[in-house]
Parts: structure tokens; sequence; C-alpha cells
């Protein structure tokens, strides 16, 4: 499905010093197609370049955080354009791991495949009851080549990693608050995220 040109995949928001980027296309689950990835790269660099920024907040809408890539997109990729998608996907990530400023993934919801690599990229992941996770790429014969291999193993110990990898087991959010995938579930995450970065908590991250 193609998106409108008059409807962008993100928005963002300021609040004080903290800077929220948020996927804006729920119908779509938002899905991190070519487009949004590179409108996700394009927010970030913006939201960290600025000073007077102190805290970036990655957030979705509706029921979802954001899905993994559109795959039926990369099915119809050139060789090189999958390659620079994959490509793209490990900077941007690698991008938010080493950003100046403190990061919170605010997870209202699902939070799949590459979206979870997404989270697991930033410092804090902040999360609601609603939220569901998963790496469903062997059901696929896939695997996540956006640095969740690594991430995941490290936050959450191997043996809860290999079997999120290996089974494709969605987990809801008092699950992975239990194995540490989640580091607090709040009825309203974005406010939560918020609070902290006001209340200057993002030192402490």
């Amino acid at each position: 499905m193609t998106q409108p040109p008059d409807k962008r995949p993100i928005e963002i928001e300021s609040v004080r010093e903290t800077r929220i980027i948020k996927f804006a296309r729920p119908d779509l689950k938002n899905r991190l197609s070519v487009s949004v990835l590179e409108a996700l790269e394009e927010s970030f660099l913006e939201c960290s370049a600025d000073p007077a920024c102190a805290c970036i907040i990655i957030t979705g809408s509706g029921d979802t955080f954001a899905a993994g890539a559109n795959l039926a997109e990369v099915a119809n990729l050139s060789n090189r354009e999958a390659l620079g998608f994959a490509q793209r996907g490990q900077r941007v990530f690698r991008t938010i791991r080493n950003a100046t400023q403190k990061t919170v993934a605010a997870v209202n919801g699902y939070c799949m495949g590459g979206a979870l690599d997404l989270a697991l990229s930033c410092d804090k992941r902040i999360v609601s009851p609603a939220a569901v996770f998963a790496h469903p790429g062997v059901k696929l014969g896939i695997i996540t080549g956006w640095g969740g291999t690594q991430l995941l193993p490290r936050l959450i110990g191997r043996k809860n990693a290999f079997h999120l990898f290996l089974t494709a087991d969605r987990i809801d959010a008092s699950e992975a608050l239990r194995i540490g995938l989640a580091d607090e579930v709040t009825k309203d995450p974005l406010r939560r995220s918020i609070e902290y970065c006001r209340e200057g908590t993002c030192e402490s991250f």
C-alpha cells in the first residue's frame, strides 16, 4: 500500500528539553518501510543536532509502537536497494545507541521484529500493559539484521533471547518486565517517559 503524499510517517514534538519522535501511520502498523526508515533517520539526526535537546523519546500510535520491515516492499527491491535498506537500518540504530542524548522507547503496543531492535537501541524501555514483543523472523525463514542478535542477549540473557529468536513467541508487558526487556510498565508510557526527562532522571539511565 502506498502512503498518501500528504501524510507524514513520523511526527516530532518538543516538550521543553525533550524531543518526541512519533510513528504516525497506525493504519499501516507503523511498519519500518524504506520511507519510514529514511524519515526516522532524518528525524533523529534533526533532534540530536539540537543543542537544547537532552532526551529523545521514540513512540508509536494506535495500538502499535512499530512493526518490523515491510517485507512485501523489501521483496521487490533490487539487490542493491535491499542492501542499502539493511545498511540504513544498521546505521540509524547505531546512531541512536551512540547519541549523546538519553533515549527512551515509549512502547504503547505491538513492538515486532525490527521495531524490537529499535527499542533495544534505546537506553530505556517504558511500556504499556498492552505492549507485545516478538521476533517473528524464524517463522519466515529470516533473522533480524539490525542489531537485535547482539543487543537482546546482552539485555535479557542468552537463554531468554534464544527462546524469543527460535520460537517467535510473543511476550506481554509483564513477562517483558520480568526478564528485563522492559524497565517499567505504566498505563501511559509516553507521559511517564516525559516525566523521567523533566525530573532529570535521564542522568541516571
